[in-house]
Parts: C-alpha cells; sequence; structure tokens
C-alpha cells in the first residue's frame, strides 16, 4: 500500500535564487540520501512520485512551498522530515511533514500572503500608493509570458494589500516600507512583481533598489478577513480522527453537528 506524504519546505537567504528545476534536482539527491522508499511511476524511464504545487517564481523566498511524495512501505512523517531536511542545504528546508489523509490539495492553494519589502521607500510614500492602487477597479500590467507579452488586470487578483505599521528593522534615518500582499491564485497568474508594476503605473512608485520578496504563507482564503489558511488543517484533522477511532474513542463532532 502507497502511503502519501506532504511537505512543507522553505526557500530562504541566497537559495531563494534556486530555480524550481534545481530544488527538484536538489530534493531527488536528498530523497537518495536518507534512503526514502519512494513510489515510482510506470513505463519505461520511472521516476519517484514525486508532486509540487504552484512554486514561488526564482529570486523569491519562502516560508510555505509544498510538494506531496508517494512511499513504497510506510515511514513516519516526522522522522521523514528530519532526515529529508538534513540532507538539504541550509536554505532549503523542510519544516512540515503530514499524511496525506484528504484528497484535492492543491486547490487548497487558493491564495498567498507575500511580505514586500521596499528599502528606500517612505512608509508614507507607499501608504498613498497602495490607496490609490486599491481604489482603481482595473490595473493593466504587461509582462512577458511564454505566449508572449500579455496584458492582464493586476487588481482583480488582490484580497489585501496594505503596509505595515513600523515594520522595518532599518534605522529611522533610512527609509523602509514593508507591505502586506494578499493574491488569489487567479488564472494568468498575478504575481508580486505584476502589483509592484501596477503600484508604479497608477502611483509612479518606484523603489530605487529591488524589492525584497517573501511568500509567508500559502492556502485557503478566509475572504471576509483577507487570512489565508493552513492548507494541512484538514489533514491533521483526518489524522487525529483515525488515531481517536483507533483509541476505541468517538471522533469529534464538526461544528454545528449537533443535534441533525
Amino acid at each position: 500500500m502507497v502511503q502519501r506524504v506532504r511537505l512543507r519546505y522553505t526557500k530562504r537567504g541566497r537559495l531563494r535564487f534556486t530555480s524550481h528545476r534545481d530544488f527538484q534536482r536538489a530534493f531527488e539527491r536528498a530523497l537518495r540520501r536518507s534512503e526514502v522508499p519512494m513510489a515510482y511511476s510506470a513505463g519505461f524511464t520511472p521516476h519517484p512520485r514525486v508532486s509540487y504545487a504552484n512554486a514561488a517564481p526564482t529570486g523569491t523566498a519562502s516560508e510555505a512551498e509544498y510538494l506531496e511524495i508517494a512511499l513504497a512501505a510506510p515511514r513516519e512523517p516526522e522522522l521523514l522530515r528530519e532526515r529529508l531536511d538534513a540532507s538539504l542545504p541550509d536554505g532549503l528546508d523542510i519544516v512540515e511533514a503530514v499524511p496525506a489523509a484528504t484528497g484535492d490539495f492543491a486547490e487548497r492553494l487558493a491564495a498567498s500572503e507575500w511580505r514586500l519589502r521596499m528599502d528606500g521607500v517612505a512608509p508614507d510614500e507607499a501608504r498613498r500608493a497602495v490607496e490609490t492602487f486599491l481604489a482603481a477597479e482595473e490595473v493593466v500590467v504587461r509582462r512577458q509570458t511564454k505566449k508572449g507579452m500579455r496584458d492582464f488586470d493586476a487588481r482583480g487578483a488582490v484580497a489585501a494589500l496594505s503596509v505595515e505599521p513600523g515594520g522595518s528593522d532599518r534605522p529611522e534615518s533610512v527609509p523602509c516600507a514593508i507591505l502586506r500582499l494578499v493574491v488569489r491564485h487567479l488564472t494568468p497568474a498575478v504575481r508580486p512583481d505584476d502589483v509592484l508594476s501596477g503600484l508604479r503605473a497608477v502611483a509612479d512608485l518606484a523603489p530605487p533598489v529591488p524589492v525584497a520578496v517573501t511568500r509567508l504563507a500559502q492556502g485557503p482564503l478566509d475572504e471576509e478577513t483577507a487570512t489565508v489558511l493552513d492548507p494541512f488543517a484538514p489533514d491533521r484533522d483526518a489524522a487525529r480522527a483515525v488515531l481517536a477511532t483507533a483509541g476505541g474513542q468517538r471522533p469529534a463532532a464538526a461544528p454545528g453537528a449537533a443535534g441533525q
């Protein structure tokens, strides 16, 4: 029986410049070093069964990248995480592992929360630009895609955009604005760079140095609060229910289930 395990990993420091293909190669080497009993695809050229989900663009840091692996023999997820993490370079860190107890994981990754650090930009200047951006019904930006240059609306995908109060660790004499951005995962995908292009287009906001971009979270979106939720929560709940049943306990009823 194949066991599926879902992993959350990070890209930090210099490793934010790692491309997705570079990470794939590093991760497959880590699988071999850790002697993980991988399940393989069928056909003439079998490959380890690894599914990657919505990787961050090259050059951006991330605290919330996800993948799923299929194992030919069961392993305890936390021990598996520790062994894989030890086999990867610092900056590419496996920080969480859960058994895949539910389906449709990729569909849960409906939005991302980003942190945009703008050195050389005063918070008040950034705040005015954000207000102008949010007041617009549409902000058209242009980006090179595999099918050539394409125009699309960067405003419609933005669920939240704000300037963090006092969030910089720089001296007060050095201006630095930090933006919190929550973006829905739509088609075509709107990336932080597209929102930065939109801020430049509608408010002439042009940071003097490249913006440091970090993905903080990725998962389901609470539209009411513009909060990105934990995509592993359903798997944890399902695993707890299985353990409770195996231990002879009755699983806790879902909220609102009483009296039905």
